[in-house]
């Protein structure tokens, strides 16, 4: 499915690019979208910079010359902070969009001053995500975790139907992370800094308590893309949305994750392979 007028282009290396998708969805529901799940070599957060760049880089190319987009939203942290600086130089005139751990929002939210954050090493170790703790540093305290397998996990659970894995990582992260909770001390504001950790924050919510706050960057990342499209003319305000599904791997599992995360009734919506 190619859509007639140019689309707007979301990719990440497998499926928790689709909680960006679903908000960018919600935020401009006449758009229409092109994602791409690099479902082959997935998750990125275990790579090392140089695959990671090759990869968003290719990808890059072939969204644009094969759906010839409008603009570009990298839905994974990692690509975010390893390769978006080479994508915004290799295409200048393009608009491309990333996103990061939102530890600003959380620092502003945390009542406690103590607030967690899940990410991949890959985010964690990056210079893009050093240098922006190190502007926040005296905000808050940030308690770093390296989630290893947690992408993966997630991932793989729309396959096996199973998400016992994702349920044990979870607990074992939360819990190195030390207490959680509304009192002096306690960690009362954990951060996603992985766009797929919002498939698993029901198991989260169910270690952390109803007290903690959860933030992601679904929702500011849409609404930045759209103030920016906006100013610049390219927003769709009129007539049928759709979203167009392509993955580098197996199809059957974002086939499975978008039956259950995206709106059916929002937009139209297919997966094929981009082979």
């Amino acid at each position: 499915m190619k859509p007639v007028v140019s689309p707007i282009g979301v990719f990440d290396s497998g499926l928790g690019g689709l909680s960006i998708l679903k908000a960018l969805q919600a935020q401009m529901p006449n758009e229409h979208f092109v994602y791409v799940a690099d479902s082959s070599h997935a998750p990125y957060g275990e790579r090392d910079a140089p695959f990671v760049q090759q990869r968003a880089h290719h990808l890059m190319q072939r969204i644009r010359d094969d759906y010839h987009v409008k603009a570009l939203v990298v839905a994974c942290n990692t690509a975010t902070a390893l390769a978006i600086e080479q994508m915004r130089s290799a295409y200048p005139a393009l608009p491309i969009f990333g996103v990061e751990p939102a530890i600003k929002p959380a620092a502003a939210l945390s009542q406690t001053k103590r607030v967690g954050v899940m990410a991949t090493a890959g985010t964690l170790q990056s210079e893009k995500f050093q240098n922006l703790l190190g502007a926040m540093h005296t905000q808050a305290e940030f308690v770093l975790q390296a989630c290893e397998g947690l992408a993966d996990a997630i991932e793989q659970q729309w396959q096996h139907a199973d998400n016992t894995r994702v349920q044990a990582l979870c607990k074992k992260y939360v819990n190195a992370m030390g207490g959680f909770g509304t009192q002096p001390g306690q960690i009362d504001t954990l951060v996603l800094g992985c766009t797929h950790y919002p498939f698993a924050m029901h198991e989260l919510r169910m270690l952390v308590g109803p007290d903690v706050q959860m933030v992601d960057t679904g929702a500011p990342v849409a609404r930045h893309t759209q103030s920016v499209l906006d100013a610049e003319g390219l927003v769709r305000d009129s007539g049928q949305g759709s979203v167009a599904l392509l993955a580098t791997g197996d199809v059957k599992n974002l086939q499975q994750a978008a039956q259950m995360w995206l709106n059916q009734g929002q937009a139209a919506w297919e997966v094929t392979s981009l082979g």
